[in-house]
């Protein structure tokens, strides 16, 4: 299968795109473990935008090299300017990028390979899925060194129930990999030899289904959830609505009812 790279080989970044329109992302800075630096921050906010450009984009993978997925922030770095502007430059730089996630148009899936520490955790719980590798584990332990991880507590509390996030921000415990699946931080658990083979499946089931339903579902799931009942019900009929008048659902229901498999327009 023929890829694309659109970064320079030993960017801190890099990004390549196959010919079926998967983005692969993945921070390559192992010495730091990975740390998001403000550099690689911008680095990858200029990758999401890329993606979000590209019309024929349909999955994104975020994976990591060397043996930490992300250990968060970089506290070398921001020790070095202790002002509260910077502090507030910096902290806003990582939820516009956290956001970026969600607002993209198509599905993100965590390739969790290690460790995974406070901002670093926060990235997993950002992204719409993730696979982890057995022996990985997830923690929020900036309270460790005095500094409650509070914007990870942001999507961490969204995945997983508020006395499990309560617990592991207030006391810097690690989950396990097996823990985070069964607490909704990750979907799969596999041992290394089948982590991009788990990847893999999660990929080809959505490059399967129709890019708009996607799209529509991805933007509709995360919109609810901030809303109330009746308000949550009102906007998910009308993307129902909208959906079903689309081409792909109209040739969707009309290939179940004829028994065959679509032919998505």
């Amino acid at each position: 299968m023929t890829t694309e790279q659109l970064s320079a080989p030993d960017a801190p970044v890099l990004h390549h795109r196959d010919a079926r329109g998967v983005h692969t992302l993945t921070l390559n800075d192992p010495a730091s473990f990975n740390t998001l630096s403000e550099a690689v921050m911008g680095l990858l906010q200029q990758a999401l935008q890329r993606v979000a450009d590209d019309e024929q984009a349909r999955v994104v993978v975020l994976a990591a090299a060397g043996k930490a997925f992300c250990a968060g922030h970089n506290l070398k770095e921001m020790r070095a300017q202790p002002q509260l502007a910077y502090y507030q430059q910096l902290f806003a730089q990582c939820s516009r990028m956290m956001l970026s996630i969600q607002n993209l148009p198509v599905p993100v899936i965590a390739r969790v390979q290690g460790i995974a520490t406070a901002a670093g955790c926060q990235l997993v719980a950002q992204c719409d899925l993730a696979v982890a590798v057995n022996t990985a584990r997830f923690g929020v332990n900036g309270i460790d060194v005095g500094l409650f991880c509070a914007t990870p507590s942001v999507p961490l509390s969204r995945n997983i129930g508020a006395k499990q996030a309560m617990e592991m921000l207030l006391t810097g415990e690690f989950l396990d990999a097996h823990q985070a699946q069964q607490q909704g931080l990750v979907n799969r658990v596999t041992p290394s030899e089948g982590l991009d083979t788990e990847v893999e499946r999660l990929v080809t089931a959505v490059l399967s289904k129709p890019r708009e339903a996607v799209r529509m579902g991805k933007a509709l799931f995360y919109q609810q959830r901030e809303m109330g009942l009746e308000a949550a019900y009102q906007l998910a009929g009308q993307t129902m609505a909208c959906n079903m008048a689309h081409p792909v659902a109209q040739e969707g229901v009309q290939a179940f009812i004829e028994k065959r498999k679509p032919q998505w327009p």
